[in-house]
């Protein structure tokens, strides 16, 4: 399985389980989140939900290949579904991060309410690279957290940035050595599955509710940006570039 749902004492724990493609996500791993998530929003056996990834890497973004194949476009596609579901989630969301954190790697940290890293770890968010836009409200959420320069320099430039500079942005909590980092999230995930669950979403839901209509506007302003950035000749492009691992060239564009 690409996707591995585990419960135990009270935690939900969705895994990356795609190393040999650096856990690139697919429609179908969208899917298996979504589901997983929408269970958990309704079993109150389940207090809390951990993201993480394989030893080494947590998520290379998305699968470029599967992109193309099936383009995500429109609300019931399944990116769009898992975005509704992780920025709307009731229960704490706690992230892993150790390794590389690219894309929607990284773009779903800003939905997680504890995000802890290894000092190893590194993140990058390279849409306008790929000819395309940042998606998960991340053009919204970013500037807020980091600040509006600190996030143009990482939602234009697209470049790599380690772990130090993510926790100065203040959307990592800690750094840990890579060793460490799962098992620390896990017990910080069984912390919160062991207080009361009301306190825990009123108190969440008071700490999100006056961005909720936001986030989720910003969520549809994105897709259908990036829904045609996708199709479009800039796009084409890069993902050809990719492929033959050059390059792209873009001054043959506006």
């Amino acid at each position: 399985m690409d996707i591995l749902v585990e419960r135990a004492e009270g935690v939900m724990t969705i895994a990356f389980n795609r190393p040999d493609k650096k856990n690139a996500i697919t429609a179908a791993m969208y899917q298996t989140m979504v589901d997983a998530l929408n269970e958990a929003q309704t079993d109150t056996s389940v207090r809390a939900i951990v993201f993480r990834g394989s030893p080494g890497i947590f998520c290379a973004g998305n699968d470029l290949e599967d992109f193309m194949k099936s383009p995500p476009i429109g609300e019931e596609s399944s990116v769009i579904q898992f975005l509704r579901a992780i920025s709307g989630a009731e229960k704490p969301l706690v992230a892993s991060v150790a390794g590389a954190a690219v894309g929607i790697g990284t773009t779903l940290l800003l939905h997680c309410d504890l995000v802890y890293a290894a000092d190893s770890a590194s993140f990058s968010l390279p849409f306008t690279q790929l000819g395309l836009c940042p998606e998960a409200a991340s053009s919204l959420l970013l500037p807020r957290v980091g600040g509006y320069q600190a996030a143009a320099e990482k939602l234009m430039l697209g470049e790599a940035f380690d772990a130090k500079e993510a926790q100065r942005m203040g959307f990592v909590n800690r750094l840990l050595p890579a060793a460490e980092v799962d098992a620390f999230a896990l017990a910080q995930a069984a912390k919160l599955a062991a207080l009361p669950a009301s306190s825990l979403r009123v108190t969440k839901s008071l700490m999100k509710r006056a961005a909720h209509h936001e986030i989720h506007t910003q969520i549809s302003d994105e897709a259908v940006h990036f829904g045609k950035m996708l199709l479009a000749p800039e796009a084409r492009e890069a993902f050809k570039a990719f492929f033959e691992k050059r390059k792209p060239d873009f001054r043959q564009f506006d």
